[in-house]
């Protein structure tokens, strides 16, 4: 079953959950749609900016962007500028534009360093690693694919082994899995969820992201230490899978998820 839906507006900014979402090209509607970057155009993230996860990124009907965070007064960006910005993406070169002035002096002053908001481009495309693709799929913003799903048990497993337990968030997947073992999403290769087929790419390899508190923005060294234990397999830790999905539509949480293969 489909437990949990979440989007992040914003590259490596706060998450929403959603009990319904709309699934169109490139993922989910606004799922990193937006994107901090630096004086050069190239992505930031928490890895280098640990501070960006006390930062809420909240999207509402009419498309306005909403930013919070400690001891600023909210953010509302209406939409973006006709402004071009080329900008990287893990050595892609993505068209963008700005999303404003007032958005880029919010987020200089809240990270104590020169950057910009940018969204992606209405008219950009930018393909999924042909390693593990079609020729027709899209990713926005995201790491690499459109989707990462978790099942619940697998961080229950997790939670087991640590001290204490870390929030699904941690690991900010967009669909979390409930009614199957742990990492049973290893064994899959392609699931149905409602009406849309979804092919599983490749595992999640993990990086330092989930050490951070996103309550206090401060880096700690679990849970990787712990899932290095046996979570590690070429000098990787893998934890979650990506996804690319086939056609467009909605997903809502209780739907049934069918392993096809």
């Amino acid at each position: 079953m489909l437990a949990a839906l979440y989007r992040y507006p914003v590259k490596s900014l706060g998450g929403e959950q959603f009990q319904r979402l709309d699934v169109q090209a490139r993922g989910f509607s606004f799922d990193r749609h937006w994107m901090v970057v630096d004086a050069q155009g190239k992505f930031l993230t928490q890895r280098q900016q640990p501070r960006m996860s006390l930062i809420s990124a909240q999207v509402d009907d009419r498309g306005e962007l909403r930013l919070r965070a400690p001891g600023m007064q909210d953010a509302v960006i209406a939409g973006c500028t006709d402004e071009r910005v080329d900008v990287t993406v893990w050595g892609d070169s993505v068209p963008a534009v700005s999303a404003g002035s007032d958005a880029d002096v919010w987020l200089s002053g809240f990270l104590a360093l020169p950057c910009r908001l940018v969204c992606f481009a209405q008219d950009a495309v930018r393909a999924v690693d042909p390693d593990f693709a079609q020729l027709h799929d899209q990713v926005g913003f995201a790491d690499g694919f459109p989707f990462l799903l978790i099942s619940q048990a697998s961080l229950d497993d997790l939670n087991g082994r640590l001290e204490q337990p870390v929030p699904m968030l941690r690991f900010r997947p967009n669909l979390v899995i409930d009614g199957c073992h742990a990492f049973a999403e290893d064994e899959w290769r392609r699931i149905r969820i409602g009406e849309l087929e979804f092919r599983v790419a490749k595992p999640c390899s993990r990086c330092i992201i989930p050490t951070i508190d996103p309550a206090t923005g401060l880096r700690g060294q679990e849970p990787l230490r712990t899932l290095m234990g046996y979570r590690k397999r070429e000098n990787k830790v893998y934890f979650g899978q990506n996804l690319i999905h086939d056609g467009i539509g909605q997903l809502a949480a209780g739907m049934p998820v069918e392993v096809l293969e």
